[in-house]
């Protein structure tokens, strides 16, 4: 079993929904994409957090087998960010943004990290992005996240890195914008053209659709009966999706399309507690359940009289 690599952001978040809030709750994209992919394979995490960072909170990623060692801890504050969602849970309204010591990120690979064959870039500067490709040894699978702010302002740095990645995974906001196509299906194939084989389009509760060379693929998102936090969803999907690839070895498309329910299993239980609470304490055997629950959603027979 492969050791997956992730770089991205650790952050302390304030999070305001109808059904509750939170201080200071864990978030950032390597914590909720860690908390997800561990539960599959072994993980490296690569970020910052300041000397305010309460670095005792995320023993639990440690006892999950997460190798903390790449998790630099420098004088300054930690990076906050705070967030009202309404009852629409799809937009929220950013209430403040404070990137303390993320602000100088430069990330540096422990060497015993260079060698993982699976690399998640979570959603920072695409030159630092880049910046870690530089320091990895011939990695076998690369998948990076980008938001608009990066497509807007560093678009040519971020074309560069997409010939560098295997799959982009983007919400369908940002794949129009990145692509200048409105048509989502056209987008993505723009997108392969620009080097990845494989792109998946996160759509929130909706889901996500996959397109791997010609193949076309999509899962619903799981229907849940209480929401309280959909941030870090997303990366929980990308722990979950290449959790399951890192887990198999494989990328043949049956475990491509695996892949994206867990994925879509594993967002669906990010949103049921603030922060990443609800994967600290999810278990193997809940998580087969709620894929199998997928499946049943899917799956379904023609009728003979239809069958051709």
């Amino acid at each position: 079993m492969s050791q997956i690599l992730v770089v991205g952001s650790v952050a302390l978040d304030t999070l305001r929904t109808p059904f509750g809030e939170a201080d200071d709750a864990l978030g950032g994209s390597a914590v909720h994409f860690a908390a997800a992919a561990a539960l599959f394979a072994p993980v490296g995490l690569v970020g910052v957090v300041g000397s305010d960072y309460p670095v005792a909170r995320l023993d639990f990623l440690a006892e999950r087998g997460v190798d903390l060692s790449g998790l630099e801890q420098a004088e300054g504050s930690s990076f906050r960010w705070g967030g009202e969602y309404g009852y629409d849970l799809n937009t929220r309204e950013t209430l403040f943004t404070e990137l303390g010591v993320f602000a100088d990120f430069k990330p540096s690979i422990p060497d015993h990290l260079k060698t993982c064959k699976w690399v998640f870039l979570g959603n920072i500067n695409p030159q630092l992005q880049i910046d870690v490709l530089d320091q990895m040894d011939s990695p076998e699978f690369v998948a990076c996240d980008t938001m608009n702010y990066w497509i807007d302002s560093e678009r040519e740095t971020l074309m560069e890195l997409l010939a560098r990645v295997d799959l982009l995974l983007v919400n369908d906001e940002e794949i129009r914008q990145l692509s200048g196509d409105p048509n989502l299906y056209r987008a993505a194939r723009w997108a392969q053209a620009q080097g990845p084989t494989h792109v998946v389009i996160k759509k929130g509760e909706h889901g996500a659709v996959l397109l791997s060379d010609d193949n076309l693929f999509f899962v619903p998102g799981y229907p849940l009966e209480e929401v309280f936090d959909p941030t870090g969803a997303g990366d929980a999907f990308a722990g979950g999706l290449i959790g399951h690839l890192a887990r198999t070895g494989t990328l043949d498309l049956d475990e491509l399309k695996r892949a994206m329910v867990y994925g879509c299993a594993m967002g669906s239980f990010d949103c049921e507690a603030f922060g990443p609470r609800r994967l600290q304490t999810l278990t193997e055997q809940e998580l087969a359940d709620r894929v199998r629950l997928f499946r049943d959603m899917m799956t379904f027979e023609i009728a003979p009289s239809l069958a051709g």
